[in-house]
């Protein structure tokens, strides 16, 4: 097996990167870099019609997309630890968790990222004529919303989905920390959730490989 991946901050390919890490499995990393529309190309547009990436490549040529796809392949074949859910009910909790943090709080994030940040301005012009600056900083406010729900939700646990870390703590950790590198922070009044970050980003398996400097810049650029 190979992955199509990126290297960081890209959020989705870092999803599976870290699942892998909690497994401790070890598969080929093929860097697609985005920059130099790697995922446009012919080749990679015959492994997934979407030019996105992750994708895991099987032994048999097979092609997989979609970062929690991928993850719930591998789980299949490395069960141990679990991270999906051992039961209908942790599963079903995972699951509802997977979808409230994409829905919530993944998507304004790309909305932000794509109308309103200066690193975006060439493909959101590609893409729609131009960037819709106030669409885009109205979903700071959706951001900051989805933010509370979840710190309220984990006041009294210590992760997203239960007492123990699973898929869900991944799509959020991925994603509040892209969120970060765009200049788009956990409001000051989610104590719960900073808590929570800071207890996640302290596992081996969470490194965020940004230099300082790249980081600075991209935080200036986007910050409001």
């Amino acid at each position: 097996m190979k992955l199509f991946n990126e290297s960081d901050p890209a959020p989705n390919p870092r999803r599976v990167r870290i699942f892998l890490k909690e497994k401790g499995v070890d598969i080929e990393l093929v860097p697609t870099p985005l920059m130099k529309r790697a995922h446009k190309s012919p080749e990679h547009l015959a492994r997934n019609p979407l030019g996105q990436v992750p994708v895991l490549e099987l032994d048999d040529g097979t092609h997989l997309s979609e970062s929690v796809s991928i993850c719930r392949y591998l789980e299949e074949l490395h069960p141990e630890p679990n991270l999906f859910g051992r039961d209908a009910k942790e599963r079903a909790t995972t699951d509802m968790w997977i979808r409230r943090i994409e829905f919530r709080l993944m998507m304004p994030v790309g909305q932000i990222w794509v109308h309103t940040h200066p690193f975006t301005a060439a493909v959101a012009t590609a893409a729609f004529g131009q960037q819709f600056k106030d669409f885009g900083d109205a979903n700071r406010k959706i951001f900051a919303g989805g933010c509370r729900l979840v710190d309220r939700e984990i006041a009294a646990r210590p992760f997203i989905a239960g007492d123990r870390y699973t898929m869900a703590d991944i799509v959020a950790q991925t994603t509040f920390d892209f969120a970060r590198f765009i200049g788009v922070d956990i409001p000051e009044d989610c104590a719960a959730l900073k808590d929570w970050c800071a207890r996640v980003s302290a596992r081996p398996t969470a490194t965020f490989e940004v230099p300082e400097a790249v980081l600075a810049q991209a935080r200036a650029a986007g910050g409001r």
